[in-house]
């Protein structure tokens, strides 16, 4: 599985932006899709995720009622609407995937594929 991320980019503080992550190769309905982020010094922390087939939704405390995560399996696409963005979210984001959904769902060493991140930078 290979993932692509985009999307990214500079947004004032309360703007919005919508980020894109595209699998390609066989991806079943049990997957987890997930989005982390890094800012730079800091580890890499959990953001949000699903499960493709659906019935599974999480969230980070720090997004949650601010992002959105969402799927288009015919698209092989999961997306990230962020709103009211602050300066405190600028990081690198990226998408991640493993075949089973897990509890463990917000540890990236449950991940095995990652893409190769978008950088959102928040500022006026």
């Amino acid at each position: 599985v290979q993932l692509q991320a985009s999307g990214g980019g500079l947004v004032p503080p309360g703007g919005s932006l919508r980020l894109s992550c595209v699998a390609s190769g066989d991806t079943d309905s049990d997957y987890a899709l997930a989005w982390f982020r890094q800012a730079p010094g800091k580890e890499r922390e959990f953001v949000a995720a699903l499960r493709r087939g659906g019935g599974r939704y999480a969230y980070a405390d720090s997004v949650k009622g601010r992002f959105t995560i969402s799927r288009d399996n015919a698209k092989n696409t999961v997306y990230l609407q962020m709103n009211s963005l602050n300066p405190e979210d600028t990081s690198v984001y990226y998408c991640a995937a493993r075949v089973r959904w897990t509890l463990n769902f917000g540890m990236p060493s449950e991940y095995n594929y990652w893409g190769q991140g978008t950088q959102v930078t928040v500022s006026s």
